[in-house]
C-alpha cells in the first residue's frame, strides 16, 4: 500500500506521510492471510535457510499480535503443528511494539534455566492494518501500521551471534489509551471495532515528557547488563516511532564525541 494510497484514504498529505511518518509504503496481508499463516511461512523459510529439522525444535514461542485468527485462542500450538515441530512445547507471549526484545529475554531465560533445552524458535506476526480506520484522526499516528512476520532461532551455545542483556521499563498508566474496545469482556458485542486512542492530547503530553528519557534509560540499562557502553554500538534498531523521535533517539544515544547523520 503506497503512501499515496494512504494519503487518499486518510486525508493526510503524502508529503507529510513520507517526511514525518517516514512512510513510503507498507505491506498488507491478503484478506485470507492470518497471523498463523504468515508465521508458518516465515518459520519454514528460516528453518530451510538454517538447515534445521523442525522435529529438533524444543520450544516454539509466538510473540506477535494479540489480534489473531480467533479471539480466544493460542496461535503457537497451531504454528508448531503446521511446521512439523512435533517435539516442541508451544508457548505464547502476545505483544506488538515491544514483543521482540521481551521474547528474546524470555527465551534466553528458558535456555539458561532449563539444561535440557537446546533451542527456542521465536515467531511473531502482525495484521494490524485491518484494524485501522483512516477516518479516525485520533489513530493517525498508527496509519503506518502494516502486516508481516518475523522469526528467529535461539540455540544454546551457538556459534553465530551471542544474545546479550536486556532492560525494560513499563508505564502502566497509559495501558488503556490504545485499544480495540470490542471483543473483550468489557464490550463483547458493542464498542468501536478498530484501534482507537482514548485521549490523544493527554497521551501526547505524557509521552512527550517521558518517552525519550525512558528509551535512553532502557538502552543504557541493556548496555550495562551486557558490560558495554554506547561507544561499542554500531547498529541501532528502534521500534515503531515517528521519524522525529527516531532522530532524537539517535542524537540522545550518540557518544558526546560522535556526530549523527539524518538518514
Amino acid at each position: 500500500m503506497p503512501a499515496a494510497e494512504v494519503a487518499v484514504a486518510s486525508g493526510v498529505p503524502e508529503q507529510v506521510l513520507v517526511e514525518k511518518f517516514a512512510l513510503r509504503g507498507k505491506h498488507i496481508a491478503a484478506t485470507d492471510e492470518h497471523v498463523s499463516d504468515m508465521s508458518v511461512r516465515v518459520c519454514e523459510a528460516l528453518l530451510a535457510e538454517a538447515g534445521v529439522d523442525p522435529a529438533s525444535i524444543d520450544v516454539v514461542m509466538y510473540f506477535g499480535s494479540m489480534w489473531k485468527d480467533y479471539a480466544v485462542w493460542q496461535a503457537a500450538p497451531w504454528i508448531a503443528h503446521r511446521i512439523g515441530a512435533m517435539n516442541a512445547y508451544a508457548v505464547e507471549y502476545d505483544n506488538v511494539s515491544c514483543g521482540t526484545p521481551v521474547a528474546l529475554r524470555l527465551a534466553k531465560d528458558m535456555l539458561v534455566a532449563e539444561p535440557e533445552l537446546r533451542n527456542v524458535l521465536l515467531v511473531g506476526a502482525c495484521r494490524e492494518s485491518y484494524l485501522l480506520d483512516y477516518d479516525n484522526v485520533r489513530a493517525r499516528f498508527m496509519f503506518n501500521f502494516g502486516d508481516g512476520a518475523t522469526a528467529g532461532l535461539l540455540v544454546k551455545d551457538g556459534e553465530r551471534n551471542e544474545l546479550l542483556g536486556s532492560h525494560g521499563l513499563t508505564d502502566g498508566s497509559l495501558s488503556l489509551q490504545v485499544k480495540v474496545a470490542r471483543g473483550g469482556s468489557v464490550h463483547m458485542d458493542d464498542g468501536y471495532p478498530f484501534l482507537d486512542v482514548a485521549d490523544p492530547a493527554a497521551m501526547k503530553e505524557q509521552l512527550d515528557g517521558s518517552s525519550l528519557r525512558n528509551f535512553v534509560r532502557a538502552a543504557d540499562g541493556a548496555l550495562a547488563r551486557s558490560g558495554l557502553t554506547r561507544r561499542d554500538v554500531s547498529f541501532l534498531c528502534a521500534l515503531h516511532m515517528k521519524r522525529s523521535m527516531h532522530v532524537a533517539l539517535c542524537e540522545a544515544l550518540a557518544p558526546k564525541s560522535s556526530t549523527t547523520r539524518d538518514t
